[in-house]
């Protein structure tokens, strides 16, 4: 799990970055994201309704998601504040495919909100 500094917690910043965020479509979860302060941590939530499934299929799917935003903290992610919002479809994919998928949707999300950073 993600450290406190790279969890999104107040519903205000959930409700900022999904209303005035940039979003990427994808064919299993919605990406939100925010800039951030140079040199911030990245913030990952995750938003899972009951629309998904049940209790049990929720969790996985939140837990497959936080995996994949450790990976991206691990590889150097910050500035961002970034709310995925799970579609029905997340269920049905191996994670190797919902990785790819939402790996995409961050690379875009960085390309267009973070093009002035330079390597790190």
């Amino acid at each position: 799990m993600p450290a406190q500094r790279h969890r999104v917690t107040r519903g205000d910043d959930y409700r900022r970055v999904v209303r005035s965020g940039y979003r990427v479509g994808g064919a299993f979860c919605i990406t939100h994201a925010v800039l951030r302060e140079a040199g911030e941590p990245a913030r990952f939530g995750f938003i899972v309704s009951k629309a998904v499934g049940n209790a049990v299929q929720r969790n996985l799917v939140r837990r497959r998601l936080k995996t994949i935003a450790e990976r991206r903290i691990a590889a150097g992610m910050s500035g961002l504040d970034i709310v995925f919002r799970a579609l029905p479809a997340i269920l049905d994919p191996e994670f190797a495919d919902l990785e790819r998928e939402v790996n995409r949707a961050l690379t875009r999300v960085e390309a267009r909100l973070a093009p002035d950073q330079g390597p790190s």
